[in-house]
């Protein structure tokens, strides 16, 4: 078996740089090859990074015989084209996040994939030490039956952007998405993973808000997805998920994501901040609830950046299933696709 993975990488914008950083000298990687359209960027990545080979488009980064796998650093829009000519190539793919533009995308990767390992970038929260800690401890059956899997993170408006935002963001077209495809799918991946992805969702019901016109400084001319999403998803056995995500608000930030059982609850979080805490709420018949901290540390934001591209490359190496592999990346885009859905049509919207 091989020792090292050729990657090549397509897209060498801002994410693709965090990419780099954590490939490069990595003892299980060696980076050979990056494409780009911008000749200027994809010169400067190449000398900043000490990559050998540069191609001017995908097509030929995909020809390449000596790269082993690819990584899609790329707005959504065009993601999922250009992950079809990989795995036709015979390569490996690792895809930055949202992993499509809607399930039926995903579904047609999951069909052409083959012995290939896929990947997704929705994955970063979970190589948090702190996130084993919690997916562990729910492992262990202590919080009971699930009930509710929480999620509430929003963002105050702050002062108005000195640049322009960048127009993709904010875009249907080219993201499938905004706040939702942007951050919910970090906290879908993040909950459903800790859950160890036993819930089985049934049905949604969703609501998105775009940015109130009075704070339209935020987004790009012409933005057209949402800042501000709340859903309410059923799952079977009686469970529940809700998750509320937004930017731009007028309102004051908060930040928690929670496991809740018939037996105790868990507080978790998502960002790696200093002295993060998991606290377990346990339920006692003689005193109430009695709270205790499972898991506490500091935790550097280089993790969540360094996790997908080293797994990925294991993963490959390994042949095993990398942190999120395509189906679970399904899960949680027909979350997001249903959640659209319902917001258009005021009902709720079923999940085969």
């Amino acid at each position: 078996m091989a020792d090292r993975v050729r990657l090549g990488v397509v897209g060498c914008g801002v994410i693709a740089q965090m990419h780099l950083r954590a490939a490069v000298g990595w003892p299980t990687i060696d980076v050979v090859a990056v494409a780009d359209l911008r000749e200027d960027v994809l010169k400067s990545t190449a000398a900043t990074h000490k990559v050998p080979r540069t191609y001017s488009n995908a097509d030929a980064l995909f020809a390449d015989r000596e790269v082993d796998a690819v990584l899609l650093a790329m707005p959504t829009g065009v993601r999922t084209a250009l992950a079809v000519k990989a795995l036709a190539a015979g390569k490996h793919v690792l895809l930055e996040k949202p992993v499509a533009m809607n399930a039926g995308e995903v579904r047609d990767l999951i069909n052409r994939r083959g012995d290939r390992v896929v990947a997704c970038c929705s994955s970063r929260h979970r190589f948090l030490a702190s996130a084993k800690a919690a997916t562990d401890f729910v492992a262990t059956g202590k919080l009971g039956a699930i009930r509710v899997v929480r999620v509430r993170a929003v963002s105050e408006m702050g002062k108005p952007p000195g640049s322009p935002p960048p127009p993709w963001r904010l875009s249907r077209l080219l993201n499938g998405g905004g706040i939702m495809a942007n951050w919910g799918c970090y906290d879908l991946d993040y909950v459903l993973g800790v859950a160890g992805w036993r819930l089985k969702l049934r049905l949604v019901l969703g609501q998105t808000w775009q940015v109130a016109p009075a704070f339209a400084s935020r987004a790009a001319a012409g933005s057209d997805a949402e800042t501000h999403v709340a859903a309410l998803v059923r799952c079977a056995e009686g469970a529940t998920l809700t998750i509320e995500r937004g930017e731009f608000l007028p309102t004051q930030g908060e930040n928690a994501w929670q496991i809740i059982g018939d037996a105790g609850g868990l507080r978790l979080n998502m960002l790696p901040v200093e002295g993060a805490t998991i606290t377990y709420d346990e339920g006692v018949e003689a005193e109430g609830v009695v709270s205790r901290v499972i898991w506490q540390g500091s935790e550097r934001w280089d993790i969540i950046h360094e996790g997908p591209v080293r797994d990925f490359a294991a993963a490959t190496l390994e042949r095993r299933p990398p942190m999120t592999g395509l189906e679970q990346a399904l899960a949680i885009q027909q979350i997001t696709d249903a959640i659209y859905a319902s917001s258009e049509s005021g009902a709720a919207v079923p999940i085969a």
